[in-house]
Order: structure tokens, then sequence, then C-alpha cells
């Protein structure tokens, strides 16, 4: 419920505060005086864009506020998801500045602007004639049969299961279509796999062969400079082996006359043992260096394959070439993976399948039950309302797949007058009569659903006399059950509210400005008659406005 509106700086509104009550508050005023101003403003804390050029003052921001008393839990549900403190009584603020730039809050939390009309569109309905144009729209038109079908549970669950299916569906068709490309691959990358695997690659083993065949290049030139080495070291009288040890000889002759001569033979005896060491083991390397041809072609028929799968797969070495080899077999494993995961998905899908039908057979099933509901209370309340031969007819047709909300597909047919064939209604109706067709919906659901506060924008053009008496009791018994703000220029119901604001314009110092009063019991009777018989109105159109009022 709107409990209060304040609106600051916004085009003929300087400063205004309006304060609502429960039922039915009547807005009237004279033709021009700002009834559409103030509801432009309640719009802005709906979420509708804002423009500063209609400011009161160029020269100062404008800031619109609503003040909303709210029991709802799907309310504070959707306050929750978005982060927003619920609490009994709730603020909505918009704030342009006079660059055009706009914040909202709802409870001092900034918001953007599409959660603000998100939440908005739960507070606040705001109907007017060109808001019937929602009869054509069949999400509206589902909505209406849903909410006297009670199902809102089956549904929610049903929606679920749908988005679930999409998400199943279009995961399933990406792994189609990666399965496919692999196989497109597989027997490319097969081929691949098995030429790597049959090389019997190991770690380590270029390098080794790589130093063999170096070896085996050049035995002649190894075995020459070893036993040039041998033939230095131990292959003549003057050799260096020969000339230590007679060094050593000569040192060991004196060394008993000088301490440190000793250790300096000590030393070259130790070099030596040492240098001998040295000549056996060229001696054995040249004994077992000899040319091995069969091996030299093993050798290099063994590093060629190497050479040439780096080269087809442009790598260095066979550490690279494993590592392809590894991601072929993941490559050719994931393939077996694919049909798995695409096999359990579509056992998935079969099975949601299954249960979405059960659902939406029962969905349709209960909106068959509800549309007979749906016909004959609003006809019912069209005939109130002066129709009393408007007829309404919806059609529940089956849809080939599932779609969002079941599958059933909604047409609503209406005539407004006798021998008048059904059709769709923006085709048959008027502007009156659609105003009045969506009046006994909006009465029909407000039976059945936590409507928000209603707003009716003068939805009674077109209708006079007794119709417009009886628009205006369908419009106090929704004011019963609910919040109902109504602008009107009809008397007949205006006299119908609980609370009655009257919008006036004033002019002072050039400058034209809206106000709005709250009207007392009096002052009602004075408005009243006015709207009957014009400015200054007699005691007939006083006695008339007091009898309207009751």
């Amino acid at each position: 419920m709107l409990q209060k509106l304040s609106i600051r700086n916004y085009a003929l509104i300087d400063s205004l505060d309006i304060v609502f009550e429960r039922g039915l508050n009547i807005i009237t005023g004279e033709t021009g005086a700002g009834k559409s101003i103030i509801l432009g403003a309640l719009s802005l804390i709906l979420g509708q864009r804002a423009e500063s050029k209609y400011f009161f003052n160029q020269e100062k921001k404008c800031i619109i506020e609503g003040t909303f008393a709210l029991q709802d839990d799907a309310l504070k549900t959707l306050f929750e998801e978005n982060d927003l403190d619920f609490y009994p009584e709730n603020l909505v603020r918009r704030e342009i500045s006079i660059d055009g730039k706009s914040r909202a809050f709802i409870n001092d939390t900034p918001v953007n602007l599409s959660i603000l009309k998100q939440i908005g569109e739960k507070l606040i309905d705001i109907h007017s004639q060109q808001a019937t144009q929602e009869l054509n729209d069949p999400a509206f038109q589902l909505l209406m049969v849903d909410a006297l079908a009670n199902h809102k549970q089956l549904l929610a669950d049903y929606r679920s299961g749908y988005k679930k299916l999409r998400q199943l569906t279009s995961r399933l068709n990406k792994l189609i279509s990666e399965a496919n490309e692999a196989k497109s691959k597989q027997d490319y990358e097969q081929f691949q796999f098995d030429e790597l695997a049959q090389a019997n690659l190991k770690i380590g083993e270029q390098k080794e062969l790589e130093q063999i065949l170096e070896k085996l290049s050049h035995v002649e030139a190894i075995k020459k400079g070893l036993f040039a080495a041998s033939e230095m070291l131990d292959g003549t009288d003057q050799s260096t082996l020969n000339l230590l040890k007679e060094s050593a000889s000569q040192l060991q002759n004196i060394e008993k006359f000088d301490p440190n001569i000793a250790s300096l033979a000590e030393r070259l005896r130790s070099a030596t043992i040492e240098i001998k060491d040295v000549v056996d083991e060229i001696n054995n390397i040249g004994d077992n260096t000899a040319y091995h041809p069969d091996q030299l072609e093993i050798t290099t028929q063994r590093l060629d394959v190497f050479y040439s799968l780096q080269q087809k797969h442009r790598v260095i070495n066979n550490e690279a070439l494993l590592e392809i080899q590894a991601q072929l077999q993941q490559n050719l494993d994931q393939l077996l993976s694919f049909d798995e995961d695409v096999e359990s998905h579509r056992k998935e899908i079969d099975q949601l399948k299954n249960q979405l039908s059960a659902q939406a057979n029962q969905l349709s099933s209960n909106r068959k039950a509800a549309v007979k509901i749906v016909e004959a209370q609003t006809a019912s309340t069209l005939k109130q309302v002066g129709m009393q031969n408007a007829a309404l007819k919806i059609e529940l047709n089956a849809l080939n797949e599932f779609g969002k909300d079941g599958l059933d597909n909604i047409n609503l047919l209406f005539s407004a007058n006798a021998g008048q064939p059904l059709a769709p209604v923006n085709k048959v109706a008027s502007g009156g009569e659609l105003s009045r067709l969506m009046l006994a919906i909006k009465a029909l659901l407000a039976q059945h659903t936590s409507l928000p506060t209603i707003i009716f924008d003068e939805i009674d053009t077109g209708i006079s006399g007794e119709t417009a008496l009886k628009v205006g009791e369908v419009i106090a018994q929704l004011g019963e059950n609910m919040q109902v703000i109504s602008i009107t220029h009809l008397p007949q119901i205006a006299a119908k509210g609980h609370s009655h604001f009257f919008v006036h314009k004033t002019e002072e110092k050039d400058k034209t400005t809206t106000s709005i009063r709250k009207l007392s019991e009096s002052d009602r009777v004075n408005v009243i008659a006015e709207m009957l018989s014009g400015k200054n109105p007699g005691a007939s159109a006083l006695q008339n406005a007091k009898e309207l009022l009751g």
C-alpha cells in the first residue's frame, strides 16, 4: 500500500505531500490542473526514465519519495534476492540532478533502474486506457487464467524444470557438436598417436644415442688421441711417468736432510701413482674403442626416427613428443567420454520431459476448469458495468512443444454487443469497452491474488450515466480488498471514494503551481456538484451530489 507520496521540484509542482489511505482514493480536478503530473512523478519511483527539462526550478534537483506499507512474503523474497532490507514501511526515493543524472534508492540502498522497475511493478499497477493493450498479450491472458487455477507451486515447479530442460538441451547440443568435431579428427589423431606409440620414445634416450653416434663417428680420432697421450705419459724413456719417478728418486736421496724435501718427495710419489692410473684408464678405453658399423647404422636409424617426428610436430626434443602423445591419448579417451555424456544427457532429458509432460497436462487441466470461472465471472461483472450482452471466450490450444508456461496456447476472444462475432479484443472493442473489460478482469484477479496498489487513470473515458455509476460500484468493491487510486472526471465514480483529493493550480508572481488537498465531507459535496453542473452549482446539483455521496 502506498502510504505517502512526496514530490519536490517536478513540472508544475514545487513541493507536494499526499497521504493516501486504504480503500478507494479518488483524485479529481480541472483539466490541466496537474493530475497527470502527479502520476508522472509517481512513475519515476517505479523505474521510468527521467528528463531534467520537467523541473519546476532548473537550479534545484528533483526528488520523488514514496512510502509503502508491505507485508507480502513474495515481495520480501524479491527484496532479499536484490540484497535490500525489507521493513513493514519501505521508502523508495528517486533523485534527478539538474544535469539529468538520476539516482534511485530503496530504504537508502542505491539501486539501478532495472531493479527499481522490477520492484516497482510489484508495488503499483498503473491502469490507463493505453494499458488495456495488455489484454492482447498472451502472457497477461495466461496470468489471468493461472491466478484462478490456483496452481502457483505447480507452475513454479514446471518453470524450474523447463529452465533445466533448456540448459540440458543446450549442453547436449554443445556436446554433440564437440563430439562430431572430435570424430572428424579421430582418424588423423589416431594415426599420429600410433606413430608416436610405435616409436616407443623414452626420456633421455635421444641424448644418450647422440653421444654414442658422436663416438662411433670418430673412432679413429679417439684411438689416435688416446695412443698419443699414453705415449707421452708412459711410452718412452723421457715420458712424463719416467721423469716423475726419477724426480722422486732424486728427492728421496736428500729428504733426510730437510723435512720439507721429504714432503715434496711424497707428493711426487702420489702424482706418479695418479699418472699411472690415468695411463691405465687411457689404455683401457683405447682397447675398448673399436669401429662397429652395425651399431652405427642402428643408432643413426633410431635418431632419424626421432628427428623425423620432431620435424613433423615442430618440436626440438623427445620430451615434447611425449607431451603430444599424451594429449592425443587424452583426445581419443575424451571421444569415448563424449559418447557417454551424450547418452547420459539424453536419458536425463527424456526423464525430465516425462516429468514436464505430466506437469503440463495438469496445468492444462486446471486451466480448462479456471477458464469457465473467468468467462462466467467476467461476464457477470461486465453486466454490472452496463455491457449486458458482452461475451468473453478463452481458447486453450495445445502447443507442439514445451513452452515456458506449459503446453497451452491461449487466445482471448471478445464480443461487446449482441450479434457481434467473437474476435480478438483489439478488433472489436472501443476504448471505453476495453476499459470496462480490463476493470472486470482486475476485479476478478483481486479476489484471487494479492495485487499491488492499483491506479486507474481516467479509464472512465467514454462512459456516463448509469454505466458510470456501475463502474464506480465495481471500483469501490475493489477498494474493499486493496488500495485503489482512481483519477476520474466522473462524479458517479468520485462519489464512491473513501478519500477524495482535489488537484488545483494557483498562480503567484507569474508562476503557475500545482497543489493538492484532501477534501472534507462538505468540500466533497461542492466539488462533486461542480462535476455535475459546472462552477457555482445550484441547489439541485448540490442535492444530487449529496445523494451520490449517500
